[in-house]
């Protein structure tokens, strides 16, 4: 081939390369869309806002120790409270052989049960709730062609819910076994599953308004959104640990703990490592300094945000959560001041 030739070839081999390469952007372009539903995207925030009223149910069980009240499991019979004196007496019976009557409310009688019965039973009730009602957009997205695309997401969901259900039931039982107190681990894993199904749902609910599907992880892959994340993660993580093991009760000032910056029981126990996990007072000061950097960070991934966004409901968006961070900061602050009042603690764990 003459190098006439050859230079004739070019520009037919750059013009095929560039169909090609637009081909596969326009392909991939399009497997992102998704049909936009406002009606599917309104069933995803309903759920969210119902997986908030139980964060809020569940802190509430756990703050007035009711969530030991109810000692057996039975997800689909379950749903109906006792109605007579002698199933209000079988339910009651059962209880008095729990780890909590015996140690905390021995003598306890009936009515006084009944208190704190009605409390985790709403919280259960409420739990079964969502189930049911996200069970429509599931069916909706099958029975509709339009919605197919969103089956699977629906139902990963509705997995994670599900199994929010049976880890609420294994950290309960943690408590009836010898000690009347939920583990502090397992309290971690429950709250932080509800946090992050509550995140898919809001995602998808955006993602479902919009008509595209954006990937979660894909967003994730810049430095200081993962690490806001993260922190945001961890900070919650360690509040699960601060309230089961009432670590919110010791050292109610701030910013010192007994007078010192770094309290002098941080590394009590041995290995060092440990303290991170079975300390109240290492619990605590951790949850405080996370919540510090967290701030930190959520500002200064907001302000370049801010100064890059062109969108108005962004900037609205990225207004709101710097608001709701320094709300947050200052909600935790009170609320250790206040020794753990329970409206505040609730306001604070559902923040």
């Amino acid at each position: 081939m003459s190098p006439s030739d050859l230079s004739s070839t070019q520009p037919l081999d750059q013009s095929a390369s560039h169909s090609t390469s637009q081909a596969s952007s326009q392909a991939a372009s399009r497997k992102r869309q998704m049909p936009p539903s406002n009606t599917l995207s309104n069933w995803f925030f309903v759920t969210a806002f119902f997986v908030l009223v139980m964060v809020v149910l569940g802190g509430l069980t756990r703050l007035t120790g009711s969530g030991l009240s109810m000692v057996n499991w039975r997800p689909i019979t379950g749903f109906l409270p006792p109605l007579t004196p002698e199933q209000w007496q079988a339910v009651f019976e059962l209880y008095q052989e729990s780890p909590q009557y015996k140690t905390v409310n021995f003598g306890m009688s009936v009515e006084d049960f009944k208190g704190i019965f009605w409390l985790e039973y709403i919280h259960r009730l409420v739990g079964r709730f969502i189930g049911i009602l996200f069970l429509i957009p599931l069916l909706y997205s099958l029975f509709k062609k339009g919605m197919r695309p969103w089956t699977l997401k629906v139902l990963g969901v509705w997995i994670l819910g599900a199994l929010q259900g049976a880890l609420g039931w294994y950290m309960v039982k943690s408590g009836l076994v010898e000690d009347p107190w939920v583990s502090p681990f397992r309290l971690c894993a429950h709250l932080l599953l509800a946090f992050l199904t509550g995140s898919f749902l809001v995602w998808y609910g955006w993602s479902s308004r919009c008509g595209r599907s954006m990937s979660l992880l894909k967003s994730l892959s810049q430095p200081l959104t993962l690490i806001s994340f993260l922190l945001v993660f961890l900070t919650i993580c360690y509040g699960a640990f601060v309230a089961g093991m009432k670590a919110g009760l010791i050292y109610n000032t701030f910013p010192l703990m007994g007078g010192e910056l770094v309290p002098d029981e941080i590394f009590f126990h041995e290995p060092w490592y440990l303290n991170f996990f079975t300390n109240p007072v290492t619990v605590q000061f951790t949850h405080r300094v996370l919540a510090i950097f967290t701030l930190a960070t959520l500002w200064i991934y907001g302000i370049k945000r801010f100064q890059k966004s062109s969108l108005d409901v962004e900037k609205r968006w990225l207004g709101g959560l710097l608001f709701w961070s320094v709300s947050q900061v200052i909600l935790g602050i009170s609320t250790l001041l206040m020794q753990v009042p329970y409206d505040m603690a609730v306001t604070h764990q559902a923040g």
